[in-house]
């Protein structure tokens, strides 16, 4: 069947027509999710990086999620630090995402809470249902930003000067963890990532902390969440944590890891066992849903996290040829991009049935190209003039898989 779905660009009404058989593939899902359901939409993710808070323009970036087939738009809403512009954010993004799923009333939006708090979250209060959940004394009073920092000074000002890596053995940060993770689902969010699992819980063996977060998130979804099911993930480096035989989130995520090509400048290849890579490592067990698994379903995407002392230059650990993945992509001429999306995107495919690749759509640079500091997917246009172009090879290689 087609479906018809119309939006409005820069004042003028359009409408895009995309041929789906129902029967090929099914995003339907209430209160659990089947794997087979979970992987069509991990075969249909794109990094959409601040797009429900209104990054770039916006109509142009919701014509592109809808016509490039998008199903599962990551990092969509999220902090890092600056807690104080919590509300502003909120009221944005609860405006886009409305918007997003009268077209597409399918499609999963992503949040992220991550790996760092700041002194600005002193000046949040902590809601009466938060106190309630954890079955404390309801108070008035404000979120305490020491209060969920590691002993001794660890990971203390770990980002920059009152900014810090939460740990998630402290108390007050499982609340504040929860209280964003509400907040986001009330927004109209589905899915969260949650950053570096392993870094927040260094003081917590066994996991038996992130357990009870999530286990508190994952019940005031299925009150409040769309179809009732918050699905969770986080970049973990050891294939992924479990509380005992039951496995923390519904999919894992990792960086890619490029590996620089020495006798080709600029080039990046994929490499199984290449550093820490999670190819063929995702750990199996029970999924949140019930149902069993040798390797969890996993998403790789192209990572922001800086650039090295030599920018531009081969030799660096964890870089390529200086940069992090996603500079080093946005750095490459846009015929090898669309070449190295579908190499990769098949690369994964071949080389680990359980790992899809998370196009991307929209993500944060570290060193500008030609005075500009964002990737954009989108086609260039008078609506998107920054435009990356990598649109429609996102729409060809999806479309070339059933």
């Amino acid at each position: 069947m087609n479906k018809i779905y119309s939006l409005t660009v820069c004042g003028v009404l359009m409408s895009l027509s995309l041929s789906v058989t129902a029967s090929e593939r099914s995003y339907r899902f209430e209160k659990t999710i089947s794997r087979k359901v979970l992987e069509n939409y991990l075969s249909r993710a794109a990094t959409l990086m601040d797009l429900c808070t209104g990054q770039g323009n916006v109509e142009d970036n919701i014509r592109m999620v809808i016509e490039t087939g998008t199903k599962f738009a990551g990092r969509t809403l999220y902090l890092w630090g600056g807690e104080s512009q919590l509300e502003a954010r909120m009221a944005r993004a609860k405006e886009i995402a409305a918007r997003i799923h009268r077209l597409d009333p399918d499609l999963v939006l992503q949040a992220g809470i991550f790996e760092i708090v700041t002194e600005e979250a002193n000046g949040v209060a902590v809601p009466d249902w938060v106190f309630r959940e954890f079955k404390l004394p309801v108070e008035q009073r404000n979120f305490r930003y020491q209060a969920m920092l590691f002993d001794e000074g660890l990971y203390h000002n770990h980002w920059s000067a009152g900014a810090s890596v939460p740990d998630m053995s402290k108390l007050e940060t499982r609340m504040w963890f929860y209280y964003l993770a509400a907040r986001y689902i009330d927004a109209g969010m589905e899915a969260i990532h949650f950053g570096q699992v392993a870094l927040i819980g260094a003081k917590d063996p066994g996991f038996s902390h992130w357990w009870d977060m999530l286990t508190r998130t994952r019940r005031y979804a299925r009150q409040k969440a769309r179809r009732h099911l918050l699905i969770c993930d986080a970049h973990t480096p050891d294939g992924g944590p479990k509380h005992g035989d039951r496995l923390l989130f519904d999919f894992h995520s990792f960086p890619l890891r490029i590996k620089e090509i020495a006798d080709a400048p600029h080039k990046g290849v994929l490499e199984v066992g290449y550093l820490d890579s999670i190819f063929g490592r995702s750990k199996g067990g029970i999924a949140p849903s019930g149902w069993k698994c040798d390797h969890l379903p996993y998403l790789v995407e192209l990572d922001n996290y800086g650039i090295s002392d030599r920018p531009g230059q081969p030799g660096a650990s964890y870089y390529t040829f200086g940069y992090d993945e996603i500079t080093w992509f946005a750095h490459q001429p846009e015929s090898y991009r669309n070449e190295w999306l579908r190499y990769a995107w098949q690369w994964v495919r071949e080389h680990d049935k359980n790992g899809y690749l998370q196009m991307p759509g929209s993500r944060c640079l570290s060193a500008p190209i030609n005075g500009q500091s964002w990737y954009y997917a989108n086609t260039r246009s008078a609506a998107c003039p920054q435009g990356f172009g990598q649109e429609k090879a996102i729409k060809a290689i999806w479309s070339e898989t059933p």
